[in-house]
Parts: structure tokens; C-alpha cells; sequence
């Protein structure tokens, strides 16, 4: 089992958990567990978290450019292809289904399905009625697709921090 962070993962612990300066065993853990195979994230992630020129896009280029995997992979595209036709065909706002497009979080979603890993998020389910915003859970739901927040993942790998 392994699993796929979201961007919002890394920029969240960042800026609200794990600060480098307070947490660096948490940084340390995702790059020995990404050397492990355990814990990846994708190539468009990367690209979106490489845009924030601060110290998330540094530790990214100099030490953890290991965790993030192509999605240049037939399996991957078939996958992100089914999640897109499925979002656009769900009732969704037209503004809702832009923004899903231009993120990584398709993208994300067609890993884990295309590779057998759970998705790590901080997203929670939209309520059924919510047509505002393309949620990560509710994609997951759709395609079966195992969904997990950081704080279980990290439960289920025996991070601890001491």
C-alpha cells in the first residue's frame, strides 16, 4: 500500500503544522518513506508547489525531488481522461469544473487510481448539494478510490514525533 499527497498537504503543513524550523522530523519522514516507495507525490504537484519560490519549493528542488513521479504513463492518462469526463458530466458549476482542469488535484486522483494508492488530502466532502467546487473525496467516492487525511496516513506509517 502507498500513498499520494495532494498539494495541499505539503503547503498546509508548511505554513500551519510542521514548519520547518519546529518539525523537521516530519520533512525528514516523508523523504525516507518516499525512498522507500511508501509515500510519493506527482510531477504536477511539484510544479505547483515549485511556482511559491519559498522554503517548501527549496526543500522540493534540493531534497525531496525523489517524491514526485511522472504522470507521463498510458495508465495514469486513461485514468485522468475517465476522472475528466466524469466531472464533466456531473452537475457541477461550469466555474467549478475550470478550476478542477487548471490543478494538479485530477491529476493526483488518476495516480492513485492508475497505481493502487490511497490519496492524501486536507479537502473534506462537499455536501451532496454543493455544485461550487470539484472536491478531491467526492472524485475518490466516485471511482472508489481510497481517501485519507494526513493525520491518519501519517497513524498508519508510525510517524511519531518525539
Amino acid at each position: 500500500m502507498g500513498y499520494v499527497l495532494d498539494t495541499n498537504v505539503l503547503i498546509e503543513s508548511k505554513n500551519r503544522y510542521y514548519a520547518f524550523d519546529i518539525a523537521p522530523k516530519f520533512w525528514t519522514s516523508l523523504v525516507q518513506h518516499g525512498m522507500g516507495g511508501t509515500v510519493h507525490s506527482i510531477d504536477r504537484v511539484k510544479d505547483e508547489l515549485l511556482r511559491g519560490h519559498d522554503d517548501l519549493a527549496v526543500w522540493v528542488k534540493d531534497t525531496a525531488a525523489h517524491l514526485f513521479v511522472s504522470t507521463d504513463d498510458n495508465q495514469v492518462i486513461a485514468a485522468y481522461r475517465d476522472i475528466m469526463q466524469w466531472v464533466q458530466s456531473a452537475a457541477y458549476l461550469e466555474e467549478a469544473k475550470t478550476v478542477f482542469a487548471g490543478t494538479a488535484d485530477g491529476w493526483v486522483i488518476a495516480y492513485a487510481k492508475a497505481s493502487g494508492r490511497t490519496v492524501v488530502s486536507h479537502e473534506t466532502r462537499a455536501d451532496p448539494a454543493s455544485r461550487r467546487r470539484v472536491k478531491i473525496p467526492d472524485v475518490c467516492d466516485a471511482f472508489s478510490i481510497p481517501y485519507i487525511g494526513l493525520f491518519q496516513m501519517l497513524r498508519d506509517l508510525g510517524i511519531v514525533f518525539s
